[in-house]
């Protein structure tokens, strides 16, 4: 749940961001669901499973009862035999289920218990026995499938179904036994020894009784529907705009309805829509055999591979920060590069492997950025230093090689990385005749490391909202001066170089190309010529703000109003579509879609642009171009973007669709094949130039994108869980951007 209220009003201005003015987040703990998984061989055939009043957990299996072992969040356990009762293990144990809370099995001679002293032990004189269900005072109904046969005492009593019976359940308000068949729902009387069909329909799969046993949930192959109790009758239409219609299993637990199918599980929330949980970022497997309410609260969904137990644990948003910060601490620190884990087999955490990847300086300024954030907003010792460790990481990139003001993509001890050629034919003579560079990795001065160039547009965003933030925000002069003195550099560096990164072999880096020539070559509606323009005024200005060297003034100016820089920053984002019939082909290539990357690029480097603009027309000019753009992207509930678009203290910028982000972050950061498109419960639309494919965005936790830079409404990625992202760029930063900004407030109660 989200809490508003009322902010205070302040006006921005020439350095820092202005106060948001629409309210405060108060983070008071909300529920996060996370998964436990625990997974086995197929050949074991898992069926059920259940938990007792003491918290054990049985599975029933094609071989034997077997229990869950070991397992953690990130860290999945296995599915091992029980043999806690050693003499369970030498019965043909054909069923399991709870009675008063405690285990009951069916064998081929009895139901029977451990519990209760071992005292319940009755036996049913039905061999092929396989299912059951308790009634009042130890009075159980059992079945073959074909026979009903009521066991109490000496009391006894048999009646053919006439049907395939599916499943069993003791309705305590009627005192009687709810059977399901295939085509039927009937009822056992055990007074009378009567069974009596009540309701006909064809292909049901499963049912569960709900709402204090005064309705009964029936799944079917394509949906479900409920009967009412009192009189049979069906109420309402069969619900069919489900995740997966082929329904496999259903349980009310905790007054909520969840739904086990084919394709995963879900449970339906108040306002009639469903929290989905499928991939193995929640089960082993997506073919759910069974649902049970688990202990201390979590839900026990056994599949084919094994066993999921979902888990809710209440905590704020500073507690999932404490998480997150853990993850990147423990697992994607490299060199002091903030990093993506990679190489990892079927998502398992002890293969993890740190490699350098192409945009370690941007995923690194994100991070630093996020630590900074938090250090301002906590006084926090320990991230004032993660802030320093990333920032002398990045600094590194400068100093590796010896061309002045140029930074690296990364850096790796020498003969890890193979200096393979990297020529990709459709870039051939793009920027100038010849150009076919071939190699980015090279060894440095010092021989004992290697570093990589080509370094693009998007790491010098990068850089510069990294050194950009150290320079003003830092408390440390020593530090904001290094800060300041890389701004500088670089800045020389791409404005003395004719706005042109200049890589090791003297030329220009293929997308590190600022100048009017590059820019203004493109179509109007091309999103490279507004994006590379707001960038580098952007730049510019930051440069000359913290440095007041006037050839950086000069050059902008130049750009914002003889070069139409300003007229090219200002053109609104629904302007910006395909090129054009008559393009060339490059600008065809770069607009066959929305370029997600390019947001990214754009609201980062919004933290120069509108902070340290010339004057306060232009601020007012960046302030409307800014809220374009974020108009744009406000169906994505991005809570980096909205934060961004909230620096300049915007009077509205969707808080609680932020926090919904946020708190909706699945902390399995690992990157599973998810695939969404076969739901039934979406509104589908035709995809167009941004790659729309829902008219509502889906959470974090159930789509396959959760970087920034990517397609949020892409619903379908075989990523195989071989790496793992950092939160350190997706979550940490605009968590800590949002505490920093004060629309997120420190914990109710720590």
């Amino acid at each position: 749940m989200v809490f508003i209220v009322a902010g205070v009003s302040a006006a921005c201005n020439n350095n820092k961001p202005g106060k948001p003015l629409s309210g405060v987040h108060i983070d008071a703990p909300f529920t996060q669901d996370y998964s436990i998984k625990y997974y086995t061989d197929a050949a074991i055939d898992p069926r059920k499973s259940f938990s007792d009043r003491n918290g054990v957990i049985k599975i029933f299996t094609g071989k034997g009862l077997m229990q869950p072992f070991g397992g953690e969040l990130l860290y999945p356990g296995t599915v091992v035999p029980d043999d806690t009762y050693r003499p369970m293990t030498k019965k043909n144990i054909a069923g399991i289920g709870l009675h008063d809370n405690q285990f009951v099995f069916i064998d081929d001679k009895a139901v029977l218990s451990n519990a209760w002293a071992g005292t319940l032990h009755t036996v049913h004189q039905m061999a092929d026995a396989r299912m059951f269900a308790g009634g009042e005072d130890f009075g159980f109904v059992v079945s073959n499938g074909k026979k009903l046969r009521y066991i109490k005492g000496e009391q006894t009593g048999e009646v053919e179904t006439n049907s395939d019976v599916i499943d069993l359940v003791y309705d305590k308000l009627q005192k009687k036994f709810l059977v399901l068949s295939s085509g039927v729902v009937g009822i056992y009387d055990p007074q009378g020894n009567r069974y009596t069909p009540v309701f006909h329909k064809d292909s049901l799969t499963c049912f569960a009784l709900s709402k204090g046993n005064r309705e009964l949930v029936i799944g079917t192959t394509n949906g479900y529907f409920v009967l009412t109790t009192a009189d049979w009758q069906q109420k309402g239409e069969i619900h069919r705009k489900l995740p997966s219609n082929k329904l496999t299993a259903v349980a009310e637990i905790n007054n909520r309805l969840w739904f086990g199918s084919d394709h995963g599980v879900f449970m339906q929330r108040e306002d009639g829509k469903f929290n989905y949980y499928a991939s193995q970022r929640w089960l082993p497997s997506d073919d759910v055999k069974h649902i049970a309410r688990g202990p201390e609260g979590t839900v026990l969904v056994t599949t084919g591979l094994g066993l999921g137990q979902i888990h809710f644990r209440e905590m704020t948003l500073e507690a999932k920060a404490a998480f997150y910060d853990k993850q990147v601490r423990q697992r994607h620190i490299r060199y002091g590069l903030y990093c993506d884990v990679t190489d990892l087999q079927n998502g398992n955490l002890a293969t993890t492997q740190l490699k350098p990847r192409d945009s370690d300086n941007l995923w690194t300024g994100m991070y630093l950025g996020s630590q900074l954030f938090r250090y301002l907003a906590t006084g926090s010792r320990e991230a004032k230093q993660n802030c320093v460790e990333a920032f002398e990481a990045m600094e590194r990139l400068y100093t590796i090689h010896s061309i002045p003001g140029y930074f690296g993509r990364s850096f790796e001890r020498h003969g890890t990385i193979p200096f393979r050629s990297e020529y990709r034919h459709y870039l051939k003579d793009y920027w100038y005749p010849g150009y076919d560079y071939s190699v980015s990795w090279q060894q440095a001065e010092n021989p004992e490391w290697d570093w990589r160039g080509a370094s693009s547009s998007d790491q010098t965003v990068g850089q510069m909202f990294a050194l950009t933030l150290m320079a003003q925000y830092m408390d440390d002069e020593g530090l904001k001066n290094r800060a300041i003195a890389l701004i500088d550099g670089l800045m020389s560096h791409i404005v003395d170089n004719n706005l042109r990164l200049i890589d090791s072999n003297g030329k220009p880096t293929l997308w590190g190309i600022w100048h009017p020539e590059y820019v203004n070559r493109f179509p109007e509606r091309i999103g490279d010529r507004k994006l590379y323009s707001s960038n580098i005024i952007a730049f510019l200005q930051t440069a000359w703000h913290f440095t007041k060297k006037e050839k950086y003034k000069t050059i902008a100016d130049s750009l914002l109003y003889q070069a139409g820089y300003l007229e090219n920053l200002m053109r609104p984002v629904s302007e910006i579509g395909r090129a054009p019939e008559e393009a060339d082909g490059w600008s065809k290539t770069l607009s066959a879609e929305w370029n997600h990357s390019d947001d990214e690029m754009y609201f980062l480097a919004y933290w120069g642009l509108y902070p340290y603009a010339f004057n306060d027309s232009l601020r007012t000019l960046y302030r409307e171009t800014i809220k374009d753009h974020w108009d744009f992207e406000r169906n994505e509930k991005d809570a980096l973007w909205n934060f961004c678009y909230a620096m300049t203290g915007a009077d509205s910028f969707d808080l609680e669709e932020s926090i919904w982000h946020l708190q909706e972050m699945p902390l399995d950061m690992i990157e599973w094949s998810v695939d969404n498109s076969r739901r039934n419960d979406l509104e589908y639309i035709t995809p167009g130039f941004r790659g729309e494919t829902t008219t509502e965005v889906l959470p974090p936790d159930e789509r396959p994108e959760l970087k920034h830079n990517r397609n949020v409404f892409n619903l379908k990625r075989d990523a195989g869980g071989r790496s793992e992202l950092g939160a350190g760029d997706t979550w940490l930063l605009p968590y800590w951007m949002g505490r920093y900004l004060g629309v997120i407030s420190a914990p109710e109660n720590k």
